[in-house]
């Protein structure tokens, strides 16, 4: 059963009373914030950020992936970001599979090869998040003074734990 018709409804209400069409492209707080795409976080809310206030950039796991690190050279150079925060998240669906357990249930169940993608899943909660932290980093398409910080986000508490 779709969910369509219910969530196009939901959205006819929120344009209803919408009145935040004037805000700037740039974000207000300068910030990029790269999470996972778990559906029980809510950065803008943890965060206490509004509409406007930064760029929020989701994927499963909240990897520095190559399509990340896209979207936080964008949003530094052209959108004047000067700080990112990585996040990472306890109980999370990316320390439940390997690759190769991963690419074997495609072939099963679509008879196709996914051996040439990397998921990025990981055994461990804390590195993960510290390599993150490093890919982006290191990466020579991102200057040296923007501030990276690394967290993880506690599902059962709400709470953001630093990672260093």
């Amino acid at each position: 059963m779709t969910r369509l018709p219910d969530l196009l409804a939901a959205n006819e209400r929120y344009a209803a009373g919408f009145t935040k069409g004037d805000l700037p492209m740039p974000p207000g707080h300068q910030v990029a914030v790269l999470a996972c795409m778990d559906a029980r976080l809510h950065p803008e809310k943890f965060l206490g950020l509004e509409e406007g206030d930064a760029h929020v950039i989701r994927n499963a796991g909240g990897r520095a992936s190559d399509d990340a690190l896209r979207s936080l050279i964008i949003s530094y150079k052209l959108l004047g970001t000067r700080e990112f925060l990585v996040i990472h998240h306890t109980d999370c669906g990316m320390l439940t599979f390997t690759n190769e357990q991963l690419r074997e249930m495609l072939r099963q169940d679509l008879n196709t090869d996914a051996s040439g993608i990397d998921f990025l899943p990981f055994s461990d909660l804390e590195e993960s998040v510290r390599q993150d932290v490093q890919t982006i980093r290191s990466s020579p398409l991102i200057p040296n003074d923007i501030t990276v910080s690394g967290f993880v986000f506690d599902v059962k508490t709400g709470r953001l734990r630093a990672v260093r």
